[in-house]
């Protein structure tokens, strides 16, 4: 009786279907889902501008932010520190000499906004803020 190399033992029968199932495991592990694909979606240095809509201190004031993941710091002019998640939510702490505010907004593509208070100059006032990713 001829025995051909070509046929399947009932043991290579039962490993092919593991095999694939477990090359199509891999091939899903090795692709990006969409929560990792928004992780440093907001990288790069953004610039603010605060505005003030209540209490006596000037607008146009920029500060520059830095993200980093989900971090926020300073990229100059002042001390800043806050976070920023996968949706775009920001939390913020700004402090220049014995001035300091907080404020809360969105992060969208290369713009965002939101609200700010604190103590400017030792007025306390609030107000929106806008920003640009350069």
């Amino acid at each position: 009786m001829a025995h051909s190399s070509r046929s399947s033992s009932p043991l290579s029968i039962i490993i092919r279907p593991y095999r694939l199932a477990l090359l199509a495991v891999l091939a899903t592990a090795a692709l990006p889902s969409t929560a990792d694909a928004r992780i440093g979606g907001y990288d790069g240095v953004w610039n603010v501008t605060f505005a003030t809509t209540r209490g006596n201190c000037s607008s146009g004031y920029s500060v520059p932010f830095t993200v980093i993941g989900n971090r926020v710091s300073s990229a100059g002019g002042g001390r800043v520190s806050g976070t920023v998640n996968r949706r775009g939510a920001v939390a913020v702490q700004v402090s220049v000499g014995a001035s300091h505010a907080s404020g809360g907004g969105r992060l969208g593509g290369a713009a965002g906004g939101g609200s700010w208070r604190g103590i400017i100059s030792g007025d306390q006032c609030s107000g929106t803020w806008q920003a640009t990713r350069s």
